[in-house]
């Protein structure tokens, strides 16, 4: 079912009539400039840029000149918190030949980055953000040298079909320890880069997330809940064991795939897709007795099945629903977690349909205390400045707001540097149109 961005509150209502839901809405959007401490760390707002990758580091992995203009763009939108977008601990877990990757050689420019973003939020906004650096294995769509070169946990006939990867591909235990210790060794440097913060990212099915799933898998990787955790539970233990005791250990997490037993997470056996988060809220709780005081919880698989955690209004496929109950799915499922772990902050996704609604919607639910922080990913591409526009001039612009065309996405499939193509067009359209002419030239055809 196709859909439209909100660009006011009564096209909002209206669909929520039609569909019979309502979502909280408030008409005060102070809550989302109120500050908070975390695990020593102070937040300035309850505002997030999500992590969006680039694809545009250099063939080494550092941030290269679009990664620079991108995170000052985001330092100067007034958001409290960056979350620093997909970065490689392996050469072979790179999603693509441009994806940042911090090692030893690039960490020099690692810390000029996150010097150059507080310095820049310090200088516009009066106060620096807490960044905190996303560490990743692509798994299954690793890509370090521009084709598919995937390392997965186990097959998997839903992405695979009839054509299923080579069993060599499979990783051994012994390489996913090996995975463990990188990631470690990625929070130990990114807190030598100084971040405020590393996420050991266990969403959107890379490695560490489609290990979730492995219910069919044996060893120490596979079967067991405990045993399907173990990647993210032991590299969480070993990240608070390398760095300092004010440093945030946290993790993008999957609490739902959209993917029925045995190949998805968050459902049950003989359920389909319903929604079943008992052992996702076994893991916030485990995560927490860690030392973890903050996740950002996210659902489904942007390769696959985007509308589950990218509803959009214009994109590869039509859904099954309506947009709005994509978005409900993925709040009221925070709202699920945290009402089961209220001692675990929360942050929001799925917010960039909701147009200029978002930060009333997003008022809304953390009011009421169903999360914490309000999570903004497309839009960070459209509208770096949404932070302070709600902020400081009482909402969003909707002649600014992400209209959630997938263009972006395009972009990024197609081995491209993704952005924003309609608001930010300057600089993204001609790379679209380069993109979708060679794409053309490739296949002799209009698209």
């Amino acid at each position: 079912m196709k859909g439209r961005v909100y660009l006011n509150r009564e096209d909002f209502m209206r669909d929520e009539d039609a569909l019979g839901i309502s979502l909280p809405y408030s008409d005060n959007t102070d809550m989302l400039g109120k500050e908070a401490n975390i695990s020593g760390k102070r937040f300035h707002n309850r505002l997030v840029c999500q992590a969006m990758e680039g694809c545009d580091g250099t063939p080494g992995g550092s941030p290269d000149v679009l990664t620079v203009r991108r995170y000052d763009r985001l330092a100067e939108g007034g958001a409290g918190l960056i979350w620093f977008e997909a970065t490689a601990v392996m050469e072979e877990g790179r999603a693509n030949p441009r994806q940042l990757y911090i090692n030893k050689n690039t960490l020099d420019d690692f810390k000029r980055e996150v010097e150059r973003i507080k310095t820049t939020a310090l200088q516009k906004n009066g106060y620096e953000p807490i960044v905190i650096m996303q560490a990743t294995h692509s798994g299954r769509y690793s890509k370090p040298h521009g084709k598919p070169e995937p390392l997965i946990a186990y097959n998997n006939p839903i992405f695979e079909k009839d054509s299923p990867i080579s069993s060599e591909r499979i990783v051994s235990d012994s390489y996913l320890y090996k995975v463990r210790d990188a990631l470690v060794e990625g929070a130990k440097l990114a807190y030598e880069a100084g971040f405020d913060g590393v996420d050991i990212k266990c969403c959107h099915r890379y490695l560490n997330c489609e290990l979730l799933s492995a219910y069919n898998r044996e060893g120490d990787f596979g079967g067991s809940l405990e045993n399907r955790t173990r990647l993210l539970r032991e590299a969480v233990k070993g990240a608070f064991e390398v760095v300092g005791g004010d440093f945030i250990v946290s993790s993008r997490l999957n609490v739902y795939d959209g993917f029925p037993y045995p190949y998805g997470f968050g459902v049950k056996e003989g359920r389909g897709l319903d929604v079943e988060l008992d052992e996702a809220v076994w893991l916030v709780k485990e995560l927490y007795s860690y030392g973890v005081r903050l996740l950002n919880i996210t659902m489904g698989n942007p390769y696959f099945n985007p509308h589950v955690n990218r509803p959009f209004a214009m994109g590869p496929y039509e859904p099954g629903e309506h947009p709005l109950l994509g978005v409900k799915r993925m709040l009221d499922g925070t709202a699920y977690i945290k009402e089961r772990v209220p001692q675990m902050a929360l942050i929001c996704s799925a917010l960039s349909y909701l147009g200029a609604v978002a930060p009333n919607v997003a008022a809304g639910y953390i009011e009421k205390g169903k999360f914490d922080f309000a999570g903004f990913g497309r839009t960070i591409f459209a509208y770096p400045d949404f932070a302070n526009d709600i902020l400081k001039c009482g909402g969003m612009n909707k002649d600014k707001c992400c209209i959630c065309c997938s263009k972006c996405t395009e972009i990024m499939r197609a081995g491209g540097t993704p952005g924003c193509v309609i608001r930010d067009r300057d600089v993204y359209l001609p790379l679209y149109k380069e993109l979708v002419k060679n794409i053309e030239n490739m296949f002799g055809r209009k698209i």
